[in-house]
């Protein structure tokens, strides 16, 4: 077994400092108080909640950004049924439009942070950080509803990108399940995927073009469609990231064998229909990490 990356793998399975933790807490707190203060969006029914990385506890790097979702649930999208209209389940017309919800919460950043620190992007519209806080992306969104046939439904999130195109995600569904997986791997879930971020920023400080393919989402995905009986196996971490490479090489080998992959959220399949990555980058990827960390020359 190499000791030096043991050591490496032990050190990489820690979260950010205390102090990191603060200054993401702080522009989080910030937002939610912008969206307060505003107006137009006081008396609205608004869930405000981090998602990604920090909200998940899988961040990995100093100075490292915040995903803070601004979700309107006053009017919302739905997907129904096959052979199901939305009069089967009440559903009437909504009473706003995207658009003018995503201006006002770039309005209420403006207000609160100022226009020099605000940047609307296509998808986020993104506050710069200082000394005080992390830099953030907050997102305005709308709930997506997903409903079933006895008319119950799972809430997600909708918003459509200023140059056009529709996102649909399951941010709390993401969190619920990660939390569920990393109590049941001994809290080896996250730690395991922090391992394999820090291996990707050091792999890509290193050249490693491959890196630019497999985003850090991506990363944390592969590990939770790992088992759980390979996550507790090993008595140290460079054994137990070892068996985890293997894993993850030959189930990534043909489309296949991972056909029926989801995302954390269990809601998305992970390649089908993705346009973001492929399943041949993640095995690259992952054979390139085993050579990487030298597995081939145990």
């Amino acid at each position: 077994m190499s000791q030096t990356w043991e050591n490496k793998f032990s050190n990489w399975t820690n979260p950010p400092s205390d102090t990191e933790e603060n200054k993401l807490s702080n522009a989080e707190q910030m937002i939610k108080d912008a969206i307060a203060d505003y107006p137009s969006l006081a008396n609205k029914n608004i869930e405000i909640f981090g998602q990604g990385s920090y909200a998940n506890n899988t961040n990995v790097r100093l100075n490292s950004d915040i995903d803070i979702c601004v979700r309107l649930m006053d009017t919302f999208y739905y997907d129904l049924p096959d052979d199901m209209t939305k009069e089967d389940f009440n559903i009437g017309p909504g009473t706003n439009t995207y658009s003018d919800f995503k201006n006002d919460v770039e309005a209420a950043m403006v207000k609160k942070f100022g226009r020099s620190d605000v940047d609307r992007g296509n998808k986020a519209i993104t506050i710069a950080g200082n000394s005080y806080r992390v830099e953030a992306d907050v997102v305005p969104t709308f709930e997506q509803r997903r409903y079933n046939k006895n008319k119950a439904y799972l809430s997600g999130t909708q918003f459509y990108p200023d140059n056009g195109g529709v996102v649909k995600n399951w941010p709390k569904q993401h969190i619920e399940n990660g939390i569920n997986k990393n109590k049941n791997t001994q809290r080896r879930f996250k730690r395991t995927v922090r391992i394999f971020k820090k291996l990707r920023y050091e792999m890509k400080d290193e050249g490693y073009s491959i890196c630019d393919k497999v985003p850090s989402f991506l990363i944390e995905c592969l590990v939770w469609n790992i088992p759980n009986s390979t996550l507790n196996a090993s008595n140290s971490w460079y054994e137990r990231i070892k068996q985890c490479v293997i894993f993850l090489y030959n189930a990534t080998e043909t489309d296949e064998k991972c056909s029926e992959w989801g995302e954390v959220s269990e809601l998305l399949y992970l390649f089908k229909g993705h346009s973001k990555w492929t399943r041949q980058d993640a095995n690259d990827f992952i054979l390139q990490a085993w050579n990487y960390i030298g597995y081939n020359n145990d």
